[in-house]
């Protein structure tokens, strides 16, 4: 979604429509059909993908606004997972599949768990400490590296002593968290997939000159055409890489539901955009970071989750974040006039 908003605060309302509709086509293939899982696996993706191109064609080449196109998606994708289910749901999935996104690092058999049950919880808490420690270590090279490069090129930096205390306070909190699971089962490994696709897109918009595209074209389309940025091509792979993560998203879903339902992926594309706003991405498009996504991600997760526990009504909990997204929006609007002078 970021990559959407980026390019001048476009937005895809059918994400929740496109993860119902892969889920059903997982779900159907999978159990009713008996497909291999990894040739359906493949299969979802491409169709994600697919559907993804098929907005980006319309909104890149025929440039029908973004709005409409997705609007459309989000009604004709969501009838078309409804037709596949026929109102159904489709469950249970095979163990082997709910294995690749359900299980946890280290892998500990059930006949080790009972052979020595003291062993295998020591086993899990040191290998997630270990990888714990590995990516704090990874995670400050990196910003060390990059600190550099930044200085040599003559870009200005923050002071010294902000910068240890970033470090300081991140990896702690890799090493809480890590504390937290190695407690309990480990590291999950939908988690890791997660991480691994922040990372990705996290280097991608940061560090090649495609993932710089998407700022130009939101920053000012006129001039990075004329630049020449191919500001069509740019579009199209924002949607078509839009369709792509939303096919991974569902079949990560199936997986965490043990289901494919016709009512998945309900408000999920609000989800995603609140969390854009919250970690701050610009209403304009040209601003946003992939780590200031996820941390909105993480605060629109936790403000879920504790409004659940506290057994606040749902209607109650739309309203709050609803009046959430508009204030994230609202701040960034008054301060780019703050910054224009206006």
């Amino acid at each position: 979604m970021l990559c959407c908003i980026l390019t001048g605060g476009n937005i895809d309302l059918s994400v929740g429509s496109i993860v119902c509709l892969v889920g059903a086509i997982a779900g159907t293939l999978i159990v009713n059909l008996g497909w291999n899982i990894y040739v359906t696996i493949l299969l979802c993706l491409v169709v994600g993908t697919l559907i993804g191109a098929w907005h980006g064609m319309w909104i890149a080449y025929i440039h029908i606004p973004p709005f409409i196109v997705t609007l459309a998606g989000m009604l004709l994708w969501r009838g078309v997972a409804l037709i596949i289910l026929n109102g159904l749901t489709i469950s249970p999935m095979p163990e082997n599949y709910l294995a690749l996104f359900s299980s946890y690092i280290p892998f500990i058999s059930d006949e080790k768990w009972d052979a020595d049950f003291d062993g295998a919880k020591n086993s899990i808490y040191l290998v997630t400490m270990v990888i714990a420690l590995l990516c704090c270590a990874a995670y400050i090279i990196m910003e060390v590296i990059s600190r550099g490069n930044k200085k040599k090129k003559g870009y200005e930096v923050s002071g010294t002593p902000g910068f240890i205390a970033k470090l300081a306070i991140l990896s702690l909190v890799i090493l809480f968290v890590a504390n937290l699971l190695g407690q309990d089962q480990g590291l999950p490994i939908i988690l890791v997939i997660v991480a691994i696709i922040v990372a990705i897109y996290a280097y991608y918009t940061k560090n090649t000159v495609s993932g710089r595209y998407l700022y130009a074209l939101g920053g000012n389309a006129k001039a990075a055409q004329l630049s020449g940025v191919n500001t069509d091509k740019v579009m199209f792979f924002a949607y078509t890489n839009m369709g792509f993560l939303s096919g991974v998203a569902a079949l990560m879903c199936v997986a965490r539901f043990n289901s494919a339902a016709p009512t998945a992926g309900q408000n999920y594309e609000m989800d995603a955009i609140s969390s854009c706003f919250i970690g701050g991405a610009s209403a304009y498009g040209g601003t946003g970071k992939v780590s200031g996504a996820v941390v909105g991600a993480i605060f629109m997760g936790v403000l879920n989750n504790g409004m659940s526990i506290l057994g606040i009504d749902s209607n109650w909990q739309k309203a709050v974040k609803g009046l959430v997204l508009l204030l994230a929006v609202l701040f960034d609007v008054v301060s780019k006039k703050r910054k224009s002078g206006k």
